[in-house]
């Protein structure tokens, strides 16, 4: 708290002198002032829209996966620092994120649910150590998984009881392909 107490009178003093040198102007030209106010307003309300809105253009611009004609599968870093895959799982679209500590595919209750597991009856023997402790696993099996051209069927994945945000593609399908690359930003698959 007490770190913020620099950063807080900064603050303070800048609003003072902008509040000042407004009442200053509406004074002088009360007309001129507040049109300016109001562009200035407009603008940092164009700015404040523009970095809301920032992610979805960015994602609708930067495709976040390209298969180019010989079946190399390329993902560009995401602004967070991680490799995110879309793959058909079962036929369902599942988002991933590529993880090289995970030695599994593990799927979010949520993910295996619209996968078509049905996860109300599943055996939760295993069990995952991660950064945010020990988690229990279900062993399953995908029918099918397709990332692009790829499909593998009878595919060994998991599926996590904790709380998990995304799905992750670990090393065990990382594997499968003949090159794994990390260049440029960029991670590169191909078989």
């Amino acid at each position: 708290m007490e770190a913020d107490i620099p950063r807080v009178i900064y603050y303070l003093l800048l609003l003072l002198a902008i509040g000042g040198y407004l009442i200053a102007a509406l004074r002088r030209r009360p007309g001129q002032a507040l049109q300016q106010l109001m562009i200035w307003a407009l603008i940092f309300l164009g700015i404040a829209a523009v970095a809301g809105i920032w992610p979805d253009v960015r994602a609708a611009i930067l495709p976040s996966q390209s298969v180019t004609q010989s079946g190399r599968i390329e993902l560009p870093v995401q602004a967070d620092g991680h490799y995110y895959m879309k793959a058909r799982v079962n036929g369902a679209e599942i988002d991933f994120v590529i993880d090289t500590g995970a030695s599994q595919i593990v799927l979010t209750r949520a993910d295996a649910a619209r996968a078509g597991i049905d996860t109300g009856n599943l055996a939760y023997i295993g069990r995952a150590f991660t950064a945010n402790g020990e988690v229990a696993t279900a062993p399953v099996r995908l029918d099918s998984l397709t990332v692009g051209p790829f499909t593998d069927s009878n595919v060994a994945a998991v599926v996590n009881r904790g709380d998990l945000d995304t799905s992750l593609l670990g090393m065990s399908y990382l594997t499968r392909f003949g090159k794994v690359q990390f260049d440029d930003r960029r991670m590169t698959l191909e078989r």
